[in-house]
């Protein structure tokens, strides 16, 4: 038996139950009932009983947990497509590697502590699906230490496969370093030193990360010594372990400083893209090297310089960024008199310091608060001081505003000027790492950790992570508020010199919040936190309480993500059957739990 609709004219369809039999070797239809007064949730029931089905009443369904799931497997879908499961090796304990790449996962999908990372992968207090998903069942920080550990040592293997797959020789290799605070007294890599977060009273630890020209990181050092000094670490990365002969290092000014280029550069043979400091570039314009009315009609010129021999310097000078320099320097020389002031008139009114010793030290805390002490001509007496502007001091300062050289030891044949430029402007896409690492995405900071081996594992862990994340932003560029367009981009661009600008089609994308196929646009975060609306969910039915279904939904970000489409699973205890997948189905009748 089974029940037909049939067409009726003008008037709703003829719900029929029929049977179907053979006669004479002929296929032939029995109505046995006109069901069409039926309401459509009593047919529907007693279509799926003639297919074998169970019907439950509306009311029969009970959620009893729902798991945020999309989010945990838009991220476990990236990282199998990128093969990092297999990157991770294959321990003793065969239980350590699930436990490292849901470490990995849950920098993206819940940041947190060692700790609270146990009680969102454990079954009994998990917030996602991602502890199911890698079936690691009842989960302890002790395991989590363990399997960290296991990363640790696996650091130098895996970097080397990560730069075989995004390094080549004769490639850009972008370098920057940044700092961390940590908790505690007791890490061994901890020292007080300058806080590049504004965290004053805390140790920390300073790490560099390698990132290959498009962004992607690839590496990772974690220490604490100076910004040049991590640079012997790094050349050794990239010539012993990575087998690299030829690569050019794009690094900033603080980085790579002529000493750096006497002493470890150019013994490796390694090519370098840098900037010079302002103290270089005004003995340059005092030398005679440039003039700066060259620059009225242009905006780049390549030069060289006897005090740089074998160097290519690319002189550029951007009206943008001159106009902000005069504009920052004229509201710090106004607050400097401003703190001046208020001090002159407290000594005035006899509230202030007294004798030339104390005078002096608070004008100096406050010439160490605005940094412009070079700028002012400061008299000191011993009841009263006297301040004023030094007018040749501000015109000198001003006439290098918006001027900047890039230095370099690549070749004209092999990069040209424009290149070498947006070479070194590239830098801006570790500077974005840095961030994501620190703060909006991965949450890198503080560190809890104390033991030396644990705290370089736990940054290591945050770069694989943000190496995931740089992956999915690239496959969800059409869902992002990233332009997806960049070739375009490229061409409005009036000049390398000139800010970056977006091409049209990011445009459009901003201005409606719409993507070119009619969905949301989000931000990364965003993102994640929609797809975590797709939930995972546990549930019985009236019939028998005891059996219990999990719904594992699909929805249409899945696509853009790499994953692979499929039907939706439906699972009672050791039994499973299939339901057609999302994509089968109208847009209206999608929904976040399908069932």
């Amino acid at each position: 038996m089974y029940i037909e609709a049939v067409p009726n004219r003008g008037s709703p369809p003829a719900i029929l139950l029929r049977q179907s039999l053979r006669e004479n070797g002929r296929v032939r239809k029995r109505t046995l009932a006109n069901l069409s007064d039926w309401p459509i949730t009593l047919v529907e029931g007693f279509r799926t009983l003639l297919k074998g089905g169970v019907a439950v009443a509306e009311e029969g369904i009970r959620i009893r947990r729902s798991l945020p799931h999309g989010h945990a497997a838009a991220v476990l879908g990236t990282i199998r497509a990128i093969g990092l499961d297999r990157l991770l090796g294959r321990p003793t304990d065969k239980r350590l590697a699930p436990l490292a790449i849901a470490l990995i996962a849950s920098r993206l999908v819940s940041p947190a502590s060692k700790l609270a990372t146990a009680r969102d992968l454990a079954a009994d207090t998990a917030c996602s699906s991602l502890g199911r998903l890698l079936q690691l069942g009842a989960v302890d920080e002790v395991e989590l230490y363990r399997a960290l550990d296991w990363l640790g040592e696996r650091q130098a293997a895996i970097e080397t496969v990560l730069a075989r797959r995004h390094l080549k020789d004769g490639a850009l290799v972008l370098y920057d370093i940044s700092s961390s605070w940590l908790e505690g007294r007791c890490c061994e890599l901890a020292r007080f030193g300058y806080s590049r977060d504004g965290k004053k009273g805390k140790l920390q630890i300073v790490y560099g990360l390698l990132c290959a020209a498009d962004g992607c990181p690839v590496a990772v050092f974690e220490g604490n010594t100076a910004d040049p000094t991590t640079l012997a670490t790094q050349i050794d990365k990239l010539k012993q372990r990575f087998g690299l002969s030829r690569v050019v290092l794009v690094g900033d000014r603080g980085m790579i400083t002529s000493a750096r280029i006497r002493a470890e550069l150019a013994p490796a043979g390694l090519d370098w893209i840098t900037a010079l400091r302002a103290p270089q570039i005004r003995a340059l314009v005092d030398a005679g090297a440039f003039q700066l009315s060259l620059f009225d009609e242009r905006d780049l010129a390549e030069i060289t310089a006897p005090e740089f021999p074998g160097e290519r310097l690319v002189v550029c000078k951007n009206p943008l960024l001159a106009e902000e320099r005069a504009r920052k320097r004229e509201d710090l020389l106004r607050a400097t008199e401003a703190a001046l002031t208020k001090l002159a008139d407290q000594i005035a009114r006899g509230t202030g310091p007294t004798g030339q010793d104390k005078i002096g030290r608070a004008v100096g805390r406050i010439e160490n608060r605005y940094k412009l002490a070079k700028l002012f001509d400061i008299t000191v007496g011993e009841g009263s001081f006297t301040f004023g502007r030094n007018l040749a001091r501000i015109t000198d300062e001003a006439r290098l505003d918006g001027f900047y050289v890039i230095r370099t030891s690549v070749e004209d044949k092999a990069l040209a000027a424009d290149n070498v430029v947006g070479a070194y402007k590239s830098l801006a896409r570790v500077e974005r790492a840095f961030r994501s690492l620190k703060t909006v995405d991965l949450h890198l900071r503080p560190i809890h950790h104390w033991l030396a081996p644990r705290v370089r594992a736990h940054v290591f862990l945050c770069m694989l992570a943000c190496h995931v994340e740089w992956h999915m932003r690239e496959r969800l560029k059409a869902m992002l508020f990233d332009d997806d367009d960049l070739t375009v981009a490229a061409r409005e661009r009036a000049s390398i010199v000139a800010p970056a600008q977006p091409s049209p089609a990011a445009l459009r994308k901003r201005a409606s919040k719409l993507t070119a196929n009619g969905g949301p646009v989000h931000s990364f975060q965003t993102l994640l936190r929609d797809l975590a609306t797709c939930t995972l969910n546990e549930m019985t039915t009236t019939l028998n309480a005891a059996r219990r279904c999990t719904v594992e939904p699909i929805t249409w970000p899945w696509r853009v993500t790499g994953l692979t489409t499929r039907p939706i699973k439906i699972s009672f205890n050791h039994l499973s059957c299939s339901m057609p997948s999302a994509e089968s189905l109208p847009i209206d009748q999608r929904s976040r739990n399908q069932i």
